[in-house]
């Protein structure tokens, strides 16, 4: 199986820890000289400079692609891949710049009958995949809640493509959503509401909304960008509260009780590596799909972050 690892930039650098620990054998092509030293000097592995597209001109397309380029090139990135012939692509979240970029890439890996996941990987934090065992264990889920507030003085300041920081729900919080979404199941009937506005995030500032799920999960949410917060998701059984408060750890409070118990984890690999990029990483190379996010149902979450956000 013939991999390639696009990108050379830090996200780049943290999946070839993750390939390298895993033995895997990869080719990592890059655009810039700049970046692909720094890769090089980090990791002691070459970098092929020029881009994709120039790769292509004396490569065969790979089988599998994994795709941590910058927001702006991630669609064009996937879709030149998809049109050479690779089969299976891992591309870094959100997939594109807006819904119509995304939701266009969807159109061609479809018609190229392409494989596509996104890199939402919280979805494979040690304390999302022992959420996943206690929901079981309880008998399921009952309810859900979530907030997704931002640093506004620290992301105003990035230097950042605008664009990109005008659709931040989707670019970065999504990363919040799509872990909600992902154990409760996507909206089918909710109610959003937002207001205020900010110079680099015109179409609000904070946001507040509930509804209820296709698994018949009610959920509510809410962030105030001007304002103090943190992400945070709770998940309700009927046997007690699970909280992911900071995401990477995990707390529960049982029924009956008001004590905060913070349970201990073998977080070993979220330690060693960013957090969840281990195990979402072996899980797509091995074909394990059951806990990927698919470019399918992204393109359905798509259209509810578009919502929530007050997105034209």
């Amino acid at each position: 199986m013939k991999i390639w690892l696009i990108g050379a930039g830090i996200m780049a650098q943290d999946y070839a820890k993750v390939l390298l620990s895993l033995g895997t054998s990869f080719k990592v092509i890059g655009r810039r000289e700049s970046s692909a030293k720094n890769f090089t000097e980090n990791l002691g592995k070459a970098v092929q400079i020029g881009g994709v597209k120039n790769a292509l001109t004396t490569l065969k397309a790979p089988d599998v692609a994994i795709i941590a380029v910058g927001v702006a090139d991630l669609a064009e990135t996937a879709i030149t891949l998809i049109n050479a012939g690779t089969k299976r692509i891992l591309v870094e979240k959100p997939g594109g710049i807006d819904l119509k970029e995304i939701d266009y890439l969807n159109r061609i890996a479809i018609d190229h009958k392409v494989s596509v996941y996104l890199g939402y990987n919280r979805r494979f934090y040690a304390s999302s995949i022992k959420a996943r065992e206690l929901i079981l264990e309880d008998g399921g889920l009952t309810s859900a809640r979530f907030e997704f507030t931002e640093w506004s003085h620290i992301i105003g300041a990035l230097d950042t493509d605008s664009n990109i920081k005008n659709r931040w729900v989707l670019a970065n919080s999504s990363h919040v959503m799509d872990l909600a979404f992902h154990f409760s199941g996507l909206p089918i009937k909710y109610k959003s509401v937002y207001s205020g506005s900010l110079n680099w995030h015109l179409s609000a500032a904070r946001f507040c909304g509930s509804g209820i799920t296709k698994n018949n999960i009610i959920f509510s949410y809410f962030a105030d960008w001007e304002s103090a917060g943190r992400w945070s998701l709770e998940l309700f059984t009927r046997a007690r509260r699970i909280i992911l408060s900071p995401m990477e750890k995990i707390q529960i409070m049982k029924v009956g009780s008001i004590k905060i118990e913070t349970i201990n984890l073998n977080d070993s690999l979220d330690i060693e590596f960013k957090p969840g990029l281990y195990k979402q990483t072996k899980a797509f190379l091995s074909g394990e799909n059951s806990n990927l996010c698919t470019l399918e149902n992204h393109v359905e979450a798509a259209r509810v972050y578009n919502k929530i956000a007050g997105y034209k």
